[in-house]
């Protein structure tokens, strides 16, 4: 997975396949996608009814014959033909006779740390369907800290923390390269059914499914801090009538049922620093922490780390979109490597 820069720069486009959502970069364009990882389709036919925004909408409303299908989990795909036609049809008939136009049309995609062999598989096999005669692979890390503005050239430690909806990745990165690094299985999603199975168990009540994000809900105010609001209003459906209801939940008791997948995460910091040079782990305590993906938007999610490791914890300030972001700055040639030349003698 190891890739030159020189290799990512005669690239055309860069895409970052996410359980959550799909974001395309095309150089010289900029971002030109920006939707939720779904599709819609009719099982009867097999003909794809939607993608991106609408076929998330549809999610849970659907009548028997339309299914919305997710070709992505925990960042690879699980599905080639439909990644490759949601792909498709989210960058449009426009833009792809543009890149059709490319003699060898060159792409360049993120994957996971240590993602497996059939992974990256299924990442070029789904880059080759939009036309790529040659595909480049990038750890999300590397495409995250480069997004964010971290200096990852230099021979400094900086710790960065891609929280994405099926999975966290933790690396500390040092001259370009990862150091040490770890994936814990627990993302956003694992949060929201924490939240979800809290209030079935101790309220029975069920939340829609995709009307409202239930940690939207649930943490309104300063959300995981403890200076919040003491209780939260929260409008769903009784378990037991299947009547609309409303109820008041105690906003510590939400907070304590979210602390529970988020120790995981906890845990695999300290791994990570564990298996750290102490060199690189005094630097960090200067530096800092860096979060980067959606789920890092997760209210109080930061002063918790705060707590929990005692180094500073910073937001990166488009969290979502650093990981293609990064990418397309590879792309344009505006990342410069640190030169280490062979010293003579």
């Amino acid at each position: 997975m190891t890739v030159s820069l020189e290799q990512l720069r005669r690239c055309h486009l860069a895409v970052d396949l996410g359980a959550a959502r799909t974001r395309v970069f095309v150089k010289g364009a900029g971002l030109v996608v920006d939707e939720p990882s779904a599709a819609a389709v009719n099982t009867r036919t097999g003909a794809l009814i939607a993608v991106g925004e609408l076929a998330e909408k549809m999610t849970g409303r659907t009548p028997d014959y339309i299914r919305v299908v997710r070709p992505v989990s925990g960042g690879t795909v699980v599905d080639i033909d439909m990644a490759q036609r949601m792909l498709r049809h989210l960058i449009g008939e426009k833009l792809r006779r543009t890149l059709r136009r490319k003699p060898r049309l060159r792409a360049a995609a993120c994957t996971p740390h240590d993602a497996d062999p059939l992974a990256q598989r299924a990442a070029v096999e789904t880059m080759v369907g939009l036309g790529a005669r040659r595909v480049e692979l990038v750890d999300t890390l590397i495409a995250a800290a480069v997004g964010c503005g971290l200096p990852v050239e230099r021979p400094e430690a900086t710790m960065i923390i891609v929280c994405g909806a099926a999975t966290t990745q933790i690396a500390v990165l040092s001259l370009g390269s990862i150091v040490t690094a770890d994936r814990v299985p627990v993302g956003g999603d694992a949060i929201d059914h924490a939240v979800v199975q809290h209030l079935r168990q101790h309220h029975e009540l069920m939340l829609p499914s995709q009307s409202v994000r239930p940690l939207q809900l649930a943490l309104s105010g300063n959300g995981l801090t403890p200076h919040g609001p003491e209780s939260t209003e929260i409008h769903g459906r009784d378990v037991a009538t299947g009547l609309a209801r409303s109820v008041h939940v105690d906003t510590a008791a939400v907070r304590h049922a979210i602390h529970t997948p988020l120790t995981a995460v906890l845990d695999g910091i300290g791994k990570v620093l564990r298996d750290c040079p102490p060199d690189l782990v005094a630097d960090l305590t200067d530096r800092g922490i860096m979060m980067v993906g959606g789920s890092a938007l997760l209210p109080g999610f930061d002063q918790m780390l705060r707590d929990a490791t005692g180094v500073p914890v910073h937001i990166a300030e488009r969290p979502d979109v650093c990981a293609v972001l990064g990418l397309g700055a590879m792309l344009e040639g505006k990342i410069q490597p640190l030169t280490l030349a062979p010293l003579a003698g």
